[in-house]
């Protein structure tokens, strides 16, 4: 199965760090945000990844190159300075995916996901792991059925952690061009073709400065626990 992170945001909370960097080649723990995905991605057999991007994108190449130190093939998607938005930049990295399912990750989350495990998942147009919502968004996107249907109403809803397993046929109907996510997923919703699981583990949407700072603190933490 290939992956695609997604890093073609502007990252216009991170500003002014992004003023001169992407926010995917931004540190923490002395790593690329990006890196840590791209070697959580490669320990969990997933070793061919996609990565779009747009501003300042060339520079996310020149560091990153062909993947070959991670143990990983590592293609690219540019977008230009404008973004296309989630939907349009899959759907512009499609040539580059499998005719099958693939992987897609946000490039601005940090998690301890275990990716592996989703080889297990049977998928039918969309496969959503949802988290507990963060105090930033306390009001979540979606809900979950007891038997793992994602749907737009339900008692308990939590946030899209940005993980999800995608056929291309979600696609197929949606022209080139600036695109969102959202309105697709949700007709796939009302068609009850999205499943998803609720991970209870470490997550985090690094949209600021103070908790890229954190998560910073947790790597270092982490990797003295590991001594």
């Amino acid at each position: 199965m290939k992956a695609m992170i997604l890093a073609a945001g502007r990252g216009e909370r991170m500003r002014p760090l992004t003023d001169h960097t992407p926010k995917p080649l931004l540190p923490a723990a002395g790593r690329p945000l990006i890196e840590h995905t791209i070697r959580q991605l490669v320990a969990s057999g997933f070793n061919d990844i996609v990565i779009n991007h747009a501003h300042l994108g060339q520079q996310i190449e020149d560091v990153l190159g062909d993947g070959r130190r991670f143990g990983a093939r590592l293609r690219y998607s540019p977008e230009g300075e404008q973004a296309l938005e989630t939907a349009g930049g899959i759907i512009n990295a499609l040539p580059l995916l499998d005719s099958e399912v693939f992987l897609v990750v946000n490039g601005d989350v940090a998690t301890d996901f275990p990716y592996a495990e989703l080889a297990r998942v049977k998928v039918d147009l969309a496969h959503l792991i949802l988290v507990d919502n963060p105090e930033h968004h306390p009001r979540g996107d979606f809900s979950l059925s007891d038997d793992g249907e994602v749907t737009e109403n339900g008692r308990e809803r939590f946030t899209f952690s940005g993980i999800g397993l995608y056929r291309p046929e979600l696609f197929k109907e949606t022209p080139p061009g600036i695109r969102k996510l959202g309105p697709l997923l949700r007709q796939a919703m009302s068609d009850r073709r999205v499943t998803g699981e609720k991970y209870s583990g470490f997550w985090m949407d690094v949209g600021t400065p103070e908790r890229l700072q954190q998560l910073s603190l947790y790597y270092q933490q982490q990797e003295s626990n590991d001594v």
